[in-house]
């Protein structure tokens, strides 16, 4: 029998602080109607409450994880219970000298474990915010903080991200940021040596076959020398340790007060999707992250024939391929692929390491 991911890395920590998928592709691939129910792999919690924007009966937020599903708990009891201000302070997005204090506000109405998990870790996210504490967010600030100082300046990395045009953006990435050093370090610390044991987990490529480093700085090179570059969250925090004014999604101020006063339509689920879908389901809209990239061919075919059955007519599964091609509208006949909206998503989707945006919409 076929070991499942969740046999195979650990999940007893915070894997990723932060969502580092695109939301507003998502909204775009998923087009969720006014009192629709969504399945949204929980992760960091941040795509799910952007669901909320949407105005959903129901959001169900699936995790294999306990610890990224206590986040999720986290993140929304913050929500619920700060305003816009002092959300970003709280989380870590501004500086803030009282999240303990702050924390207390909400503490008793997290679940038992959730309570447990953060008190126990009490000094890394006070001190810094929740939003940086992850493995992923912790390999990308020693990017930041130790490998990209020895390839450019501040002042650099300053003028790749200011305002520019489109021209000026392509030219200063070609003769003043693509040097020698830059392609030669980046493809050491994102080689998948490096980044399955600082960033990710070793067994998530195991269906990799390409050569991970060379791809990555490939796709960056795309995203750099683009004028999308300059308000890229997920770049902005790669290169400089934070998010700077470029929020994600969730926390823009135009959907807060939304999305606070939704949150009471998220229901957590530990577990698999496909397990989800047998208590919840069917859903309208399914989230699945890029959940498919771990798994052998013959499990992505019993998964996606699951997954499929669970949803709706017409209904719409978003997902995304890394570095694994997996696409259920090429092995499932009850679902089409919407060829011509991947292309356009696919295009303009902030997270620049992804390879292609994947919809698919039930027959």
């Amino acid at each position: 029998m076929k070991q499942r991911i969740k046999d195979k890395a650990q999940f007893d920590f915070i894997r990723y602080a932060n969502v580092w998928e695109d939301a507003a592709v998502l909204m775009a691939g998923l087009d969720p109607q006014p009192g629709c129910r969504l399945l949204s792999i929980a992760s960091a919690g941040d795509n799910t409450f952007s669901l909320l924007t949407a105005n959903p009966e129901l959001v169900v937020a699936v995790d294999i994880n306990p610890v990224q599903l206590y986040l999720t708990e986290f993140k929304k009891c913050a929500i619920q219970s700060f305003d816009y201000q002092e959300t970003l302070r709280f989380l870590g997005f501004k500086p803030s000298m009282d999240r303990w204090e702050m924390y207390q506000t909400f503490r008793s109405e997290l679940s038992e474990n959730a309570q447990l998990y953060f008190d126990f870790h009490k000094t890394e996210w006070v001190e810094s915010g929740i939003i940086h504490v992850g493995k992923f967010e912790k390999y990308f600030q020693l990017f930041s903080k130790r490998i990209l100082p020895l390839i450019h300046s501040k002042k650099t990395i300053q003028k790749l991200l200011e305002p520019k045009s489109a021209a000026a953006q392509a030219e200063f990435f070609q003769n003043h940021w693509n040097t020698w050093r830059w392609r030669a370090l980046f493809k050491v610390f994102f080689s998948s040596t490096v980044m399955g044991k600082l960033g990710r987990d070793p067994a998530f490529f195991e269906e990799v076959k390409i050569h991970v480093a060379s791809y990555l700085l490939n796709r960056s090179a795309e995203h750099l020398s683009d004028v999308g570059a300059q308000k890229n969250p997920f770049l902005t925090y790669i290169l400089t340790g934070g998010f700077q004014s470029t929020l994600p999604h969730y926390l823009q101020e135009n959907h807060f007060n939304t999305i606070k006063n939704q949150l009471h339509k998220i229901q957590l689920f530990e577990g698999y999707a496909e397990d989800a879908i047998n208590q919840y389901g069917p859903f309208d809209g399914m989230n699945l992250s890029n959940i498919f990239e771990y798994m052998d061919s013959d499990l992505f075919v019993t998964t996606a024939k699951t997954i499929t059955a669970g949803m709706k007519s017409k209904g719409r599964i978003a997902y995304w391929n890394l570095m694994v091609p997996r696409q259920i509208g090429k092995i499932c006949d009850s679902v089409s692929e919407q060829s011509d909206l991947m292309k356009q998503l696919s295009r303009i989707d902030n997270g620049f390491f992804y390879n292609k945006v994947v919809v698919d919409e039930t027959i």
